[in-house]
């Protein structure tokens, strides 16, 4: 964990209140997780906004830049803008508990908290899951294909007979 030493948030130092932290990351972040990206060259810059109150921390996270992408189509590379933020709840217990993905439980002993991971998470789930290039996204060929291609919506046929158990119900209901 010491590599993310970076990315600690020393909060028991910090008064009640709003406090703002940013960080500028790039592939040498990436590769402190030793997992495989769909993206490279990764510019972007990260807005942590820390409000502390005196029984738990509110972190809301804000990520900005451009990566690299390989188009799925023409396998040509592009750049792609992404924007994300994400919102924790940070509380304090008895142990550490991530198992709530908008709550996280942290012990009471702790004076600081990592954004590490969050920001990692907050990244990825930028990146979208259809990788297309602007050139092919402008190109008419490739709408048509699109157009073509697309699952076409279908239209069901509306029931006109109605069970006549439903009738005998609506009868009795008008009756009263």
């Amino acid at each position: 964990m010491d590599r993310f030493r970076n990315y600690d948030i020393a909060f028991s130092g910090l008064k009640t209140g709003k406090h703002d932290f940013k960080f500028e990351i790039n592939q040498e972040f990436f590769d402190l997780f030793e997992t495989e990206q769909e993206f490279f060259n990764p510019e972007i810059s990260v807005d942590v906004h820390l409000d502390k109150h005196t029984t738990f921390l509110e972190f809301f996270i804000n990520v900005s830049g451009t990566v690299q992408l390989i188009c799925d189509i023409s396998t040509d590379e592009f750049s792609e803008n992404i924007m994300n933020d994400l919102k924790i709840l940070v509380k304090f217990g008895e142990e550490y508990d991530d198992s709530n993905e908008d709550i996280i439980t942290i012990p009471q002993k702790d004076s600081d908290f990592n954004v590490a991971n969050l920001i990692y998470e907050t990244v990825v789930l930028s990146i979208p899951m259809k990788k297309v290039a602007p050139s092919v996204r402008d190109n008419d060929e490739y709408e048509k294909l699109l157009e073509k291609y697309s699952p076409k919506p279908i239209e069901e046929e509306e029931e006109q007979s109605t069970d006549p158990r439903w009738e005998a119900l609506k009868k009795l209901r008008n009756n009263n």
